[in-house]
């Protein structure tokens, strides 16, 4: 259940940047722990949610409170408009120099989020190099979307590439794109390419601390996390969003909790249906994330349920408290 990282590679690698990092599937208690860990080890914290750098976007993204932020800075939360691209390689670029900063300040730097892929690129030292793109290619893989649905389009995908697939809903149209696009003109598939392309020599030196569960107990707190959000005002908080334009933005627009209100607000649903719907994408995406994590080496490991959230935080001081002291 516990680590074992080799605390003397701690101490040799110094001139890597310590950074505690909590993982988990959405809905996990994340953010709480993280927030704990950050006012007994002298932390600030950087988002790993891919979703939380859009302001506007706050209940729907579970960002942190006002209160919250007041008791510990965080960093990559409200940083873009939601008509703003957002992808891994400018997380990595933010989230270094967000660490650096922290670590500078004698401070200790603490990840939390679930955006699987972009944790994973950081840790490994970076995303791989771009690939080339081709305007016509990606439109054929459009027009093949359009005519025959999202499902068989990445079915494409997963006939070719099944590590890519398993981290891509089949509605995320533009990452399944992407995917094939490359494919199509290199011969080699992203995870190839992405494993590939891990040549820079990682600049952390992480403690990882990975939330998990049985699957039901996980489904029961993303259907309450949800109930409450609406309660909280996510529908009215979509309904600005959206009249803000999120449907056509290229990256927010994605974001789970958002777009399945859409067909309610538009009245073309039923809002019971519309959240099931919501609720159904949540769970999916919680097994999605397990891709990334796996790959994620663990050097402890909570269950959610296994005694409160100081227990978990007394458990992390103690393991970590030799790798961070100068914290």
């Amino acid at each position: 259940f516990l680590l074992l990282r080799r605390r003397d590679v701690y101490l040799v690698m110094a001139a890597r940047i310590p950074l505690l990092v909590v993982i988990g599937p959405t809905a996990s208690g994340k953010s709480a722990l993280a927030l704990r860990l950050a006012e007994e080890l002298n932390g600030e914290i950087l988002s790993g949610d891919s979703m939380q750098v859009y302001r506007g976007m706050d209940i729907g993204t579970a960002k942190p409170t006002a209160g919250e932020r007041v008791r510990v800075p965080h960093h990559l939360i409200d940083i873009l408009d939601i008509d703003a691209a957002f992808s891994a390689a400018d997380f990595v670029g933010l989230a270094t120099a967000a660490a650096r900063d922290v670590c500078r300040r004698g401070r200790l730097p603490i990840l939390a989020g679930g955006t699987g892929l972009y944790i994973e690129l950081l840790l490994s030292g970076g995303p791989a190099p771009t690939a080339p793109a081709d305007e016509k290619v990606r439109e054929a893989l459009y027009a093949f979307a359009r005519r025959e649905g999202n499902d068989a389009l990445w079915a494409r995908l997963a006939a070719l590439d099944p590590e890519t697939a398993a981290a891509a809903h089949p509605n995320n149209v533009k990452r399944v794109v992407r995917a094939l696009e490359i494919y199509e003109l290199t011969g080699r598939t992203k995870s190839e390419q992405d494993k590939a392309g891990r040549f820079f020599e990682p600049l952390f030196d992480p403690f990882v601390v990975r939330l998990g569960g049985e699957r039901e107990t996980i489904y029961a707190r993303i259907d309450r996390r949800f109930d409450r959000m609406l309660s909280d005002g996510l529908l009215d908080e979509a309904r600005a969003l959206y009249a803000r334009g999120l449907a056509g933005t290229p990256t927010a627009s994605q974001a789970i909790g958002y777009k399945e209100l859409l067909p309610f607000l538009c009245g073309a649903e039923t809002l019971e249906t519309c959240v099931e719907t919501a609720k159904r994408a949540s769970r999916r995406y919680a097994k999605r994330q397990e891709t990334y994590f796996n790959r994620i080496p663990a050097d402890l490991r909570l269950e959610i349920g296994d005694g409160s959230c100081e227990t978990s935080v007394n458990i992390v001081k103690n393991l970590s408290v030799k790798l961070f002291s100068q914290f």
